[in-house]
């Protein structure tokens, strides 16, 4: 019967294992999501100078984008934290996000964001 403790605590092990996956493949897709807005803007640049591509091109190619990096985003605030590792994770992605993008969350996000950090104090 000893046997069983184990298997417990493995799969304990696992699936915090999995969620913290979770949460880093989740910010890669947003770091992603980011890096394809950048490369819209710079191409949009570079093209806008050629007198390449019209305005509503630009602005359908950057709305879509923009779309992606906003789910992104939004997939990381709603990740509910497993543990306090991951907690302290999702806070620190969102301390240099806003830091290198001097950008800032809605109320709401930010809301989630520290409910969720409550969550696992």
């Amino acid at each position: 019967m000893t046997a069983e403790p184990e298997t417990k605590g493995a799969m304990t092990e696992d699936i915090g294992m999995e969620a913290a996956a979770a949460l880093d493949a989740k910010m890669e897709r947003h770091l992603v999501a980011q890096r394809a807005v950048a490369d819209v803007v710079r191409e949009w640049d570079e093209r806008r100078a050629a007198g390449d591509v019209t305005e509503v091109v630009y602005t359908n190619t950057l709305f879509e984008v923009a779309k992606e990096e906003e789910a992104a985003r939004l997939r990381i605030v709603e990740h509910q934290p497993r543990d306090e590792r991951e907690s302290m994770l999702k806070l620190a992605y969102f301390a240099a996000y806003l830091f290198a993008t001097r950008r800032s969350l809605t109320t709401e996000e930010m809301e989630a964001v520290m409910r969720s950090a409550d969550s696992i104090a």
